[in-house]
Order: structure tokens, then C-alpha cells, then sequence
């Protein structure tokens, strides 16, 4: 072990290329959770609903325990479980062909990118910060805030068991001085979440319908801990003009129709993932933009 740790410390591109493959065995697991997570979501919250209405839980709800480790994965076409050799990030999908080696169903191809994502995302985080402690909490993040952006495309929700420990966890780093000292962190997290919440609620009182979630709030609240206050101005503002630019174009394109919610946790996530790696360039071009 000790002579991994010298080579990872004294070779960046084997530090680099060790923490991608790692990443694509977490991005396995993200697609778990990203499938799943929403799911455990609707159970709880109709397992609450029946107690409440003291009525019988839905037949979902009585199934065998579901959470992110049990039931084995499944062909979600055929109920097949799923080997652990059909279940290696990218080979197994290349391997199989793309499709499921019992029924032939094709498999998304979402589950390959995904993994490619995170691997991806971990070499990133290597090549920018270096071996150390900072690679691999940027690495957490990075993996943290794709499977926020995927569930949230997907189900315009933005989970507190995911927005709510990154929060507590970015406090927690800064605690020590890690990324921002810890009074940049607190604002960071109080005015972020505040920022969204204002604009809510004045884009509420004006219109009478509501613009974003509360789960955009925690997740701009949970980026201002890690990341300070001074971040929030570039991820706002780049989350803003991202999501404007992609939703006018879906809407030129016919693929998204007018007056429908778009979600904003995935340009927030982008921002803030943007911010993370190259927060002090952002930072830089905002002030000579700005300020003259």
C-alpha cells in the first residue's frame, strides 16, 4: 500500500488515469442510486400517506425491502438479475452489445455515459488539484452533483438525502480552513440559500405560480459551504444564462413546449461544478466584466 501511495504521489497521470477508473465504479453505482432514489422517495411517501389516511399501503409498498443495496439489480424488462461480469462499468455494456444478455432488450444508453461522466469527472478533479485530500473531495462532489443533476432532469426533484449531507459536508471540510475559511463557508451557505428563496418568492407574489423548487435553494446552499460566498454571483449567473440559452433552444427546436418547467438543479450543478475546478478564473472574469 505504501509503495501505491509514492507512485500515486510522484506520477500525476497515474494518480490521474487510477482515480478515473474509480470514478467509472462509482458511476456504476450512481445509476443506481439515481434510478432508485426517486423510487424510495414515491414509497415513503405513500407508506406516509396511508398512515396518515390510516389506510392499506400501496402493493409497491408491502414488496421486499428496496433501498440502494438490496434488491440485486435487475433487467427492468425482463427481471433478470444482472452478474456481477455483465455489470462492469463500460466493458459489460460494450461487451454485451448494449443489450441485455437474457430478453436482448436494449440497455439505455445513459448507463455507459453516466459511468464515462463520473470517470471523467474524478480525472478531472486529479489533473486540477493534484494528489491529496482536495482530488478527492473534489471528486465526491463532482460525483454528487451529476447524480443531482440527472434526478432532477429526470424527475424535477433534487433529493435532501443527497443536498442536504453535501451541505453539512462542505461546512464540515471548511471547518479546518479547507476550500474557503469558515465564516466565507456559512455565508456562503446562508445566502445562497436565501438568494433562491427571495427570488421565489417575489417571482410567486408576482405571477402566482412557483419558478423553481426548494430543492434548487439547498443545493445552491449546500455549493455556497463549500464554496463561499464569493461563488455564488458566477454560479448564479451562469446557471441563469445556460438555462435560458437551452431552454430557448429546445423551445426553437419543438423539443420542449412553451410555459413547461424546465429544471434549474442541472445548471446549477454545472455552475457550481464549473466554480469548484476554475472558481478563481470565473471569479476573475466576472470582476473585469463588472468592474472597470
Amino acid at each position: 500500500m505504501a509503495d501505491l501511495l509514492q507512485l500515486l504521489a510522484s506520477s500525476p497521470t497515474a494518480f490521474i488515469v487510477t482515480l478515473s477508473v474509480f470514478g467509472l465504479l462509482v458511476g456504476s453505482f450512481l445509476n443506481v442510486v439515481i434510478y432508485r432514489l426517486p423510487l424510495m422517495m414515491e414509497r415513503a411517501w405513500r407508506t406516509e400517506c396511508a398512515a396518515f389516511d390510516q389506510t392499506e399501503p400501496t402493493p409497491d409498498a408491502r414488496d421486499e425491502v428496496f433501498n440502494l443495496v438490496r434488491p440485486r439489480s435487475r433487467c427492468p424488462h425482463c427481471a433478470a438479475a444482472i452478474s456481477a461480469f455483465d455489470n462492469i462499468p463500460l466493458v459489460s455494456w460494450l461487451l454485451l452489445g448494449g443489450r441485455c444478455r437474457h430478453c436482448r432488450t436494449a440497455i439505455p444508453l445513459r448507463y455507459p455515459l453516466v459511468e464515462c461522466c463520473a470517470g471523467v469527472l474524478a480525472g478531472l478533479a486529479a489533473w486540477r488539484f493534484g494528489f491529496g485530500p482536495f482530488a478527492l473531495l473534489a471528486a465526491g462532489v463532482s460525483w454528487t452533483l451529476l447524480a443531482l443533476a440527472v434526478i432532477d432532469y429526470d424527475t424535477q426533484l433534487l433529493p435532501d438525502d443527497l443536498t442536504l449531507p453535501l451541505l453539512w459536508a462542505g461546512l464540515a471540510v471548511n471547518l479546518g480552513g479547507g476550500l474557503v475559511g469558515l465564516q466565507a463557508a456559512v455565508i456562503g451557505a446562508m445566502a445562497g440559500y436565501l438568494s433562491l428563496w427571495s427570488v421565489y418568492w417575489a417571482f410567486r407574489l408576482a405571477t402566482g405560480k412557483e419558478g423553481m423548487g426548494y430543492g434548487d435553494f439547498k443545493l445552491l446552499a449546500a455549493l455556497g459551504a463549500w464554496l463561499g460566498w464569493a461563488a455564488l454571483p458566477g454560479i448564479i449567473i451562469g446557471a441563469a444564462l445556460v438555462g435560458a440559452l437551452v431552454g430557448l433552444m429546445l423551445i426553437g427546436l419543438g423539443r420542449h413546449a412553451r410555459g413547461k418547467p424546465i429544471p434549474f438543479g442541472p445548471f446549477l450543478a454545472a455552475a457550481g461544478w464549473i466554480q469548484l475546478l476554475w472558481g478563481n478564473v470565473v471569479q476573475d472574469l466576472l470582476l473585469g466584466t463588472f468592474v472597470r
